[in-house]
C-alpha cells in the first residue's frame, strides 16, 4: 500500500482542534501509518477568501509554525521534506514524508519578497488562488485572470522553486499561466470536466496542456467534482482515471485526494482507502504499472525532476 497526496488542508483542522497527525476526526490520520510501505503526504496551508493582507501572511505563519509543532512531538510518525531526496529516506524509514504547501497566494499579502519567504520556510508548492479573487488572480467562482501582480509572482515562484498549482483558478487564469509559465506546473487537486462538469475542473484540452509541459494533475475525491449526481465514489474516480488516461496522463496522473477539504464518499475517505482504491482500478482493467504511477511514482519523478 502507497500513496503520494498532493494536497489535504487537514493542518488547519488539527490545529483547530488542538489535535496531531493521530486525531481521531479527521479524514487525514496517521493511525494505519504501519500498513503503508510508502507514504508522502503534501499538507497546505489553507488561506480563506476572507482573510488577507498582513492577516493572511500571519495566518500562515501560525499554521506552519503548528505543523512544526507536531513534526517535533511525533516524529517517529512523519518528517518534513526539505529537499527532493528526503522523501525516500523518510518514507524507507517508515515515516510518513511531509511536504509544506500553500492553497491560495493571499499569503503572500501583496508582496513578491514573501514569496522568498515562503520559500525559505520549506513551502514546495502554491494554489494561486483559491474560489474568489485575491491578489494575484481570480478562482473559478470568478472571471478575471491574472493580475499584473500574480503574473509577477508566477515568475517568481519559479525562481524560488515554488511550484504553480493551476487548481482553482478560472480558464482565462489557467490561460495566461500558460503564457507566462517557463516551468512545468501542477493541478495537486483537480479533475476533468468532460466526466463531471463542475467548471472546477480541468477541460480536456487544458489537461493535454498539462500532458505536454510535463506536468501533474492530482485526482480529487470530492463528490461534487467526481460526479455531476454529487454521489462519487470508487466507479466516478475510476471514469476520471480512465479519461485521463486515454487523454495520455499515464506519466502526469497522481493523487490531490482534498482530505479534511471536502466531502468524500465513505470507501475513499482515510489514505488507507484512497491507497486500497488501487484495488478497485486493477480489477477494473488498469495495469499495476500505471497504477504504481498514479499512487506514487509519478509525483517521485515530478518533484526529482522540478524541485529543489
Amino acid at each position: 500500500m502507497q500513496l503520494f497526496d498532493l494536497h489535504c488542508d487537514s493542518i488547519v483542522n488539527y490545529r483547530k482542534e488542538n489535535s496531531d497527525f493521530l486525531c481521531d476526526s479527521t479524514q487525514f490520520s496517521l493511525k494505519e501509518l504501519a500498513g503503508f510501505k510508502r507514504l508522502c503526504q503534501t499538507m497546505a496551508v489553507f488561506i480563506p477568501d476572507d482573510v488577507r493582507d498582513e492577516a493572511a501572511l500571519q495566518y500562515f505563519r501560525d499554521h506552519k509554525e503548528y505543523l512544526d509543532t507536531l513534526l517535533e512531538k511525533q516524529k517517529d510518525l512523519a518528517e518534513k521534506v526539505n529537499r527532493t531526496e528526503d522523501i525516500e529516506r523518510i518514507t524507507n524509514q517508515g515515516k510518513c514524508a511531509v511536504i509544506l504547501a500553500v492553497e491560495s497566494g493571499a499569503a503572500l499579502a501583496g508582496s513578491l519578497e514573501n514569496v522568498d519567504y515562503l520559500a525559505e520556510c520549506g513551502v514546495k508548492m502554491m494554489t494561486l488562488v483559491w474560489n474568489g479573487v485575491n491578489e494575484l488572480g481570480s478562482g473559478h467562482q470568478t472571471e478575471q485572470g491574472l493580475s499584473p501582480f500574480g503574473r509577477q509572482a508566477v515568475k517568481r515562484m519559479e525562481e524560488k522553486g515554488i511550484i504553480v498549482d493551476v487548481s482553482h483558478l478560472n480558464d482565462r487564469g489557467f490561460e495566461e499561466v500558460c503564457e507566462i509559465a517557463g516551468k512545468p506546473f501542477i493541478a495537486t487537486h483537480s479533475n476533468l470536466r468532460s466526466v463531471c462538469s463542475h467548471k472546477r475542473n480541468l477541460t480536456e484540452e487544458q489537461f493535454k496542456e498539462m500532458v505536454s509541459r510535463g506536468g501533474l494533475v492530482g485526482v480529487n475525491l470530492y463528490e461534487q467534482f467526481l460526479a455531476d449526481d454529487h454521489n462519487g465514489g470508487l466507479d466516478s474516480m475510476y471514469r476520471h482515471v480512465s479519461r485521463m488516461l486515454e487523454l495520455g496522463g499515464e506519466d502526469v496522473i497522481a493523487c490531490g485526494s482534498d482530505f479534511d477539504g471536502a466531502d468524500i464518499d465513505e470507501t475513499l475517505d482515510t489514505p488507507a482507502k484512497f491507497a486500497r482504491s488501487a484495488e478497485y482500478l486493477l480489477k477494473k482493467g488498469i495495469t499495476e504499472k500505471v497504477i504504481d504511477k498514479m499512487f506514487f511514482d509519478n509525483a517521485l519523478a515530478f518533484f526529482k525532476k522540478n524541485v529543489r
